[in-house]
């Protein structure tokens, strides 16, 4: 089974939704036979690179918010993300481009893996939720990257170029073409859609769904008191 997660590093939904799908594949049975893989959204393309305004003021004019207002959403969402073990610094964070992030995040699918990409996607999270820090910033890339086991040379390859910026473009174009309009937004076996951070049981339903939907099912027809042969031989 297939998961393919669209996704931004600078979502704080898309940290909550991680942790409650984590939450649903530890109670799944099959967990061991579930592939994550995570796909490119960018929620401002327009972000300055290497931006340093926080995100407060941006948020509030972007909404027409007052500082009070803005605060008390972002306060709501930092008690959603404690709920799931997280300490999201919502007031320190600043708003700036991901589009580097997530070329390096293709690298890693790339070279690693999904094991190795799910690996740095939580390095990312967590250096600008956790720790505050500018993941639009080559360095803290750099840092993530290398401490995930990335070659260090492929890594400044690729931020000192435009590579894997046409597979970005191209997740984010598959994402539209499934009818997604915001992130988090989930695909299980290119079948099932869930849009936002669900609670870990909807999650946990659409596991078992698509579990059985994978694996052959017979429809029986006639009785079933047919003679027939078994083990201890055939009835007379």
């Amino acid at each position: 089974m297939q998961i393919e997660i669209w996704s931004d590093v600078v979502c704080p939904w898309c940290y909550v939704g991680k942790r409650r799908l984590e939450s649903a594949l530890a109670g799944f049975a099959h967990r061991d036979e579930v592939e994550v893989v995570y796909r490119s959204f960018e929620l401002d393309p327009s972000a300055p690179h290497h931006g340093h305004e926080p995100t407060l003021g941006v948020t509030a004019r972007k909404y027409g918010l007052s500082e009070a207002e803005t605060r008390q959403m972002k306060q709501q969402l930092i008690e959603a993300g404690a709920a799931e073990g997280l300490e999201l610094r919502l007031f320190d964070t600043v708003h700036t481009n991901t589009l580097d992030a997530h070329r390096v995040l293709h690298l890693a699918l790339a070279t690693g893996g999904p094991a190795v990409q799910a690996e740095l996607k939580e390095a990312l999270l967590a250096a600008y939720f956790v720790r505050a820090e500018n993941i639009g910033d080559h360095d803290v890339l750099r840092a993530a990257a290398t401490a995930a086991g990335l070659d260090p040379a492929r890594v400044e390859e690729v931020l000192a170029s435009d590579e894997y910026a046409e597979d970005v473009r191209a997740d984010v174009a598959r994402a539209q073409a499934y009818g997604a309009t915001g992130v988090p937004f989930y695909v299980v076996d290119a079948k099932y859609g869930v849009s936002g951070a669900q609670p870990a049981e909807v999650f946990g339903r659409v596991l078992e769904q698509a579990w059985a939907d994978s694996q052959p099912r017979l429809s029986m027809v006639g009785g079933g008191d047919a003679e027939t042969c078994g083990p201890d031989g055939c009835a007379i």
